[in-house]
């Protein structure tokens, strides 16, 4: 008897629920269509379909505020075209990739309604879309861009009365010569025009499929832009879309992803863009914090961080460079940043040679997205590494023929010309060596021996995680790379590089790099604005013995030799390092004072090698001095705080390579690389590399 009693009561507790459950959905029910009612009267009647809203374009300004560097989405270009005069593989594809349903279904998509609410209550947002092509149409010709959920509903009501009042033709021919296909660039006719050169009528399948492609997102997919691959990408799932969709055969799918896309150039007279590097990753910035909608049409404002005076000076320093190199080097391409290292601002940039010059990849930016082999770029923040650790500048190491590996197949005594790549025994350019060197010397001559020496004392972890610390976010597995790492073994962004550098001008406090000073939308709020993020990453004293040797021209002059001259501003204190990639695909000459950081790279985008002789003091450096003879006078000159004295108690730290009878020794033999500062290992054998170290020295001596 409890038994039914029970069921009786939990059918009337489920009875009543459903009730519930029905009331609340009838309520929320005629609250929408209450809604749709109201704002029935709010939006656009038909015959107002003409009044079009008025886009504010976003203007992007040098740090002055007064240099205009670029403005996106002003002077909107648009040639309204026929609806048959716009070829049907351009319809399918637009239909296949925005809107399947188009031609089936009523001015909206229900169950893309329903997903993009559930993303937006889960998400606590309103960024999902799920809005069909009239339902954009309404959206991008008559409405704000505000993401509210007012506005949404007035998209659905505008786009009902679309639906009613056109044919799906007719709305999709609106659609196509509404829709934006870049910041400037409205409707088909225009987009076929800017991109191919060619009428919209004569746009092949696979062309159709780029311009399908665009919509999404036209800024970050702009094939003059830096995304290039991405929208790529994106023309083969619309291929694709469309061969599921059974509006393309096989045969016409596999010929049109094999049809190779080229673009026009976008011409400089026609962009009136300045920095258009620079302009290009603020951009990318913008719509990553933003939005496309906000940015192409928001109307924001924004302040950069961008020195106008040293931007041309950085340009000029690049192209005169290039033109040099191309002559004598084979390289036909170089980057530059200038970074204010007190507060992180980048105060100049340029990708690369010549932003314009399509033959050479142009607009791809090798300061942002390149990555290359740094080469001895790197060596001084081993060495850094090092003198945290106890080691100093009066540290002597042998640069002696070593074999570094201690596979059995390689012998103490190197073979240079084994091809065995199981061994490693490092050389520099010339084939020579020097014998015992000073740290002071080894890295301001950049010698290789020594410095693969100091990333195995310090520990290829330890000296990563300072290199990581500095701001080099690439290089991340120890293992990737071994000892080669401080010849160069990974690969870096140049922008990171410079970064990590401007840590060393500030006494160890890395300031996070920015390119933004303000942003302010349309009706001239504030929505961001610059604030120095700092954090000291390193002891001062080690950085201050790095800047005292690599600010030292006399250590340095036996490297650049009758070069020496680019290296050497009277009455400024300026320190140098620079690094080759083994095979001269990289060149770089990375300079700083206490006020400015300049890094800069040599090269070919697509990668290729220069000719032998195109070393980073051939290539690279004459473009760092030409710029800086220009920069330091806009600068402050300061000089760099000199490193503490110090005497270490272990003699080998101070420079004795020499045991009690005088017979000289490898490092090793005096210093525990587990313990630098402690004792001298009781059996140096015990290390792993003191046989192959120790050969080195004494075949030295022989």
């Amino acid at each position: 008897m409890d038994i039914k009693n029970g069921d009786v009561k939990k059918r009337r507790g489920l009875v009543k629920t459903i009730k519930i459950i029905g009331i609340a959905a009838l309520l929320l029910v005629i609250i929408f269509l209450g809604a749709v009612l109201y704002f029935s009267t709010t939006v656009p009647s038909i015959q107002e379909i003409s009044s079009q809203q008025i886009s504010q374009s976003t203007k992007i300004y040098d740090r002055t505020g007064t240099v205009l560097l670029y403005e996106i989405g002003s002077g909107e270009h648009r040639t309204l075209v026929p609806f048959d005069q716009i070829p049907q593989s351009l319809k399918d594809a637009t239909v296949a990739i925005e809107d399947q349903n188009f031609y089936n279904e009523p001015a909206f998509d229900i169950k893309g309604i329903l997903r993009a609410v559930y993303v937006d209550i889960t998400t606590a947002s309103l960024a999902q879309g799920g809005s069909t092509i009239t339902q954009q149409l309404a959206r991008t010709a008559f409405l704000t861009l505000n993401q509210t959920a007012t506005r949404k509903l007035k998209e659905l009501v505008l786009a009902i009365k679309l639906n009613e009042y056109y044919s799906k033709d007719d709305i999709l021919g609106l659609y196509l010569n509404e829709v934006s296909y870049g910041p400037t660039i409205a409707g088909v006719e225009e987009a076929s025009e800017d991109y191919f050169g060619v009428p919209v009528q004569n746009l092949n399948l696979a062309q159709s499929a780029v311009l399908a492609a665009l919509p999404q997102a036209p800024s970050l997919y702009s094939p003059w832009g830096s995304h290039v691959d991405e929208l790529l990408q994106r023309q083969r799932t619309v291929l694709r879309a469309m061969y599921d969709d059974g509006k393309i055969t096989q045969a016409q799918l596999n010929s049109a992803l094999n049809y190779k896309i080229t673009f026009l150039p976008r011409t400089e007279s026609g962009t009136g863009m300045r920095a258009p590097h620079f302009v290009m990753a603020v951009e990318d910035y913008l719509i990553q914090k933003y939005g496309e909608d906000a940015v192409d049409r928001g109307g924001l404002k924004v302040q950069t961080t961008l020195d106008w005076n040293l931007q041309q000076a950085a340009e000029t320093a690049i192209s005169n460079g290039v033109a040099r190199n191309i002559q004598l080097y084979k390289a036909s391409n170089a980057s530059l940043v200038a970074q204010d290292p007190k507060t992180g601002q980048v105060l100049a940039l340029v990708g690369s040679a010549n932003y314009f010059d399509k033959s050479n990849q142009g607009n791809f930016d090798v300061a942002t997205q390149g990555l290359r082999q740094p080469g001895s770029s790197l060596k001084p923040f081993v060495y850094l590494t090092g003198f945290q650790m106890g080691y100093t500048p009066d540290t002597v190491l042998f640069d002696v023929p070593t074999e570094f590996s201690t596979n059995t197949d390689c012998p103490a005594v190197p073979n240079f010309s084994s091809t065995n790549k199981n061994c490693f025994h490092p050389q520099d350019f010339e084939g020579t060596f020097s014998g015992p060197m000073s740290i002071r010397d080894a890295l301001a001559q950049s010698v290789n021996v020594p410095a693969v020496q100091m990333l195995y004392l310090v520990g290829e972890k330890n000296a990563l995680q300072n290199i990581t610390n500095f701001g080099v976010t690439t290089l991340s597995n120890p293992s990737d790379y071994g000892l080669s790492l401080v010849l160069g073994g990974g690969a870096v962004h140049l922008i990171d590089l410079t970064e990590a550098y401007s840590v060393l001008a500030t006494d160890g406090v890395k300031h996070a790099q920015t390119m933004i000073m303000q942003v302010q939308d349309a009706n001239g709020n504030i929505l961001e604005s610059y604030k120095d993020q700092a954090s000291q990453v390193t002891d001062v004293q080690s950085v201050r013995l790095i800047n005292n040797i690599l600010s030292d021209a006399q250590a340095r002059a036996p490297l650049f030799q009758s070069s020496q001259n680019l290296t050497v501003f009277p009455g400024y204190d300026v320190a140098l390092k620079t690094g080759t990639s083994n095979d001269y695909r990289d060149a770089w000459a990375m300079g700083y004072t206490p006020s400015l950081v300049v890094g800069v790279w040599a090269g070919n985008n697509n990668n290729t090698p220069m000719q032998k002789n195109g070393s980073s003091i051939l290539a690279a450096v004459p473009m760092w001095s030409a710029f800086m003879s220009q920069a330091l006078p806009l600068v402050p000159n300061e000089t760099f705080t000199q490193p503490d004295p110090t005497t270490p108690a272990n003699p080998a730290l101070g420079g004795s390579y020499r045991d009690a009878n005088g017979q000289p020794h490898a490092i090793l033999y005096f210093i525990d690389k587990n313990n630098p500062t402690g004792p001298a290992p009781a059996n140096p054998a015990n290390d792993p590399q003191y046989h192959n170290w120790e050969t080195g020295v004494q075949n030295y001596y022989r």
